[in-house]
């Protein structure tokens, strides 16, 4: 049974640190760079400061955006909210140059139980979510490297995208 109440959930997008380009490296195997690490776990701490840690964690397997997940999770780990448990993280090759629809149906598939999940991906993709999830109020530019944006989702997973899920907060980092 339950009050009536619709179920409030968290959506996290993170858009990866900004990444080398040096010649003859393949674009899944670039790089962060040193302000690309330092953007990453700054973004990862004001994600803490604000309550958005994440149940689960979906991560492109690119090798930037491994760092930023790394990195992100370094700088939750470094602000003490008195939550310390681990998410699940899942690599997801579909991340890696994925569209809206293919992200949207990935998040859909997340633990029905989970309350907080950290999507970390690509430009444009990322960034089409958030406009697809709240057409009015994201950013038509998209975001910046190491740029976060969180979204409220009400109801369930599965349902993403059938209702507007507005956006709450929003940072960019810069070291």
């Amino acid at each position: 049974m339950t009050d009536g109440r619709a179920i409030e959930r968290t959506l996290v997008l993170l858009r990866h640190g900004k990444a080398e380009r040096p010649d003859g490296i393949a674009d899944r195997e670039r790089a962060l760079t040193e302000r690309g690490h330092a953007d990453a776990a700054a973004a990862g701490a004001w994600v803490a400061r604000h309550g958005f840690r994440p149940d689960v964690v979906v991560c492109s397997p690119a090798r930037r955006t491994r760092q930023t997940w790394q990195a992100a999770a370094s700088g939750m780990a470094g602000v003490s909210t008195g939550d310390g448990a681990t998410p699940q993280v899942r690599y997801e090759s579909a991340v890696y140059l994925a569209d809206t629809a293919d992200l949207l149906d990935l998040l859909r598939a997340t633990a029905p139980d989970a309350d907080t999940i950290l999507l970390v991906g690509h430009n444009p993709g990322i960034s089409l979510v958030s406009i697809a999830l709240d057409p009015t109020g994201a950013e038509r530019e998209g975001l910046r490297t190491s740029g976060v944006v969180v979204h409220r989702v009400t109801g369930a997973w599965a349902d993403l995208g059938g209702t507007p899920a507005p956006i709450a907060a929003r940072h960019t980092a810069r070291a």
